[in-house]
């Protein structure tokens, strides 16, 4: 914190998985608070909105804390922002989890579920956990991070993963990283704007997930915050 001002906000919408980003944050030198305070998530630096749970819930912490107006007013200012996991599905604009429901919808497209049973009619496991490849399909993707959000990140780096849900934006210029589970290739990790978003846990991840949050640091940095 400088100036009193917050290097990042993490968002707290009463979703799991925000300490384990708090501690990523701190460990590379982001100083950090979880807060659904509007005005310190307006005036940070930077925001993560990270999480892990069922969409249609999220969506009904946001609206109750006031906080969706709060997420698209950040965005629109420009500044770094990352979706984490189910933070990253919120940002499209619909999810087919337990009936259709409407998400923030900054980014176009929407989530579906991994299906059942794969190509060959072997059943799928649901949630998928575990490690997995991101193939880095865009390098020259728009992006107002200073630094790339994949900087020192190589193609088919392991990253760890748990969801259901996967998400398939409408642009598929957008997609920085496909995954491929059970043969369904799917966008891993999205930049749009100054929005970084990764269906994968980064503060899960290793050297290599760090490596995320010190790119979103030197962005701050060089942005002379």
């Amino acid at each position: 914190m400088r100036n009193n001002v917050l290097d990042v906000a993490i968002i707290d919408y009463k979703i799991s998985n925000m300490y384990s980003v708090q501690s990523a944050c701190n460990f590379i030198g982001l100083h950090s608070e979880i807060t659904n305070n509007a005005d310190e998530i307006l005036t940070a630096h930077a925001a993560i909105l990270p999480g892990v749970g069922s969409f249609g819930a999220a969506m009904d912490h946001l609206k109750e804390l006031g906080l969706i107006q709060v997420i698209k007013e950040f965005i629109a200012s420009g500044k770094p922002f990352m979706g984490i996991c189910l933070g990253m599905q919120l940002l499209l604009s619909e999810s087919e989890e337990f009936g259709i429901k409407n998400g923030l919808n900054i980014i176009p497209g929407y989530v579906r579920k991994f299906p059942e049973i794969n190509i060959q009619g072997k059943k799928i496991k649901v949630p998928y956990i575990g490690w997995n490849h991101i193939n880095i399909v865009n390098t020259n993707f728009s992006n107002d991070w200073s630094v790339s959000p994949l900087n020192e990140i190589s193609n088919e780096e392991f990253m760890y993963f748990v969801h259901s849900y996967y998400v398939i934006p409408d642009d598929s210029n957008v997609t920085l990283t496909l995954t491929d589970y059970e043969d369904i290739k799917y966008c891993s990790s999205l930049a749009y704007k100054n929005i970084f978003a990764c269906q994968f846990h980064p503060e899960k991840s290793g050297n290599k997930g760090l490596q995320i949050f010190k790119n979103f640091l030197a962005t701050i940095k060089k942005r002379g915050y």
